[in-house]
């Protein structure tokens, strides 16, 4: 089976009831992180999780069909999660798909990959199987998904606030329902007792965004600005914003940046591009600025290979908390030196 954001609604409780792989794609992490969770919600007993990266599983390519078919410690069910890089897992799904018996469900989020990479095409003809492609999202989709998130929690929440969320959150679902969760709080809002939500609501519960904090150091980096790059350096030690929470954010527009590389037209001005994007509510409009910037500078096979080295980091910090900061800090003024010497070389 395959599905996409618009059709995914609609197939999951199918595919949780008949599938027993399921790999997500795409570049919104989010989106896919978001897909699999539900997944596990609608297993009839999801039981203990057990997680693997890719890495391990490229290592040991037998390791997920084992693990698959083992029972819990304790003989409950289970349920094996995997965030992978690409097509890392490829040969332990081969290896799951022709072992002998039902394997606990798996759950495969691959952000790096695609719908035509070789593990989707593996599982996509396969009835027990699910690959979901996950594009990065706009503004106006992930407004959207606010609203929804937020009628269920049993909040009104009007469009200009379910907009201003979807900002807030960099256009990641996740975040913004961790808002929603807030709002529903502070407001002692439920679905049989609804509350209309102000922007007074709104400011208690969070004035300051954390990609308020995020966006200078993303903006610095990505748009090879290396006179601002050192003292966003410095905000970032002095205010101990999370070398995670940073990388994220790099890792949101990264994909932002991608979708709309992918719907400029050839010939096109960027001007007119972006005004037609702000227009339609995909951008903000006070972004076009920074965002035409930075896609002058990350374009093509330097924007793929943007994404592909950020993945890599972000497994190498998961992998080594203690020097996160010092490897972050390295690849960003890496990323900066890049950005700022591609823009001197198209302006000269």
């Amino acid at each position: 089976m395959k599905a996409t954001q618009k059709d995914f609604g609609s197939l999951a409780a199918k595919a949780a009831a008949n599938a027993r792989v399921f790999f997500f794609c795409g570049p919104d992490e989010a989106g896919a992180a978001d897909a699999a969770a539900r997944i596990v919600g609608l297993l009839p007993d999801a039981g203990e999780r057990i997680e693997f990266s890719g890495a391990e599983l490229r290592k040991d390519p037998v390791r997920l069909s084992d693990e698959a078919r083992s029972t819990s410690l304790f003989g409950g069910t289970r349920h094996i999660w995997v965030r992978a890089a690409g097509d890392e897992a490829h040969d332990a799904v081969a290896n799951l798909l022709d072992a002998d018996g039902d394997p606990c469900p798996v759950l495969i989020v691959a952000t790096g990959a695609s719908e035509k990479s070789r593990t989707a095409k593996l599982l996509a003809p396969r009835p027990d199987a699910l690959v979901g492609m996950f594009h990065a999202p706009d503004l106006a989709s992930v407004t959207g998904v606010v609203r929804t998130q937020a009628g269920a929690a049993g909040l009104r929440l009007s469009s200009d606030l379910a907009e201003r969320i979807a900002r807030g959150a960099g256009l990641d679902t996740r975040l913004a329902r961790s808002e929603i969760e807030k709002l529903a709080l502070y407001c002692d809002a439920a679905p049989e007792s609804p509350r209309t939500v102000t922007a007074a609501d709104l400011d208690a519960i969070g004035a300051q965004t954390s990609d308020d904090d995020f966006g200078p150091l993303v903006d610095a980096v990505l748009g090879g600005r290396r006179e601002r790059l050192a003292p966003e350096l410095a905000r970032l030690r002095a205010m101990q914003i999370s070398p995670v929470g940073l990388l994220l954010a790099l890792e949101r527009r990264t994909a932002q940046l991608a979708a709309l590389a992918s719907r400029i037209s050839p010939g096109q001005g960027m001007v007119q591009f972006l005004d037609a994007e702000a227009n339609a509510r995909r951008i903000f409009w006070r972004d076009k600025a920074v965002l035409g910037e930075q896609l002058r500078a990350w374009r093509g096979p330097r924007l793929e290979r943007l994404a592909q080295r950020l993945m890599s980091l972000h497994q190498a910090m998961l992998g080594n908390s203690i020097d996160a900061e010092l490897l972050l800090s390295q690849e960003l003024a890496a990323f900066c030196r890049i950005a700022g010497s591609e823009l001197v070389r198209k302006t000269a």
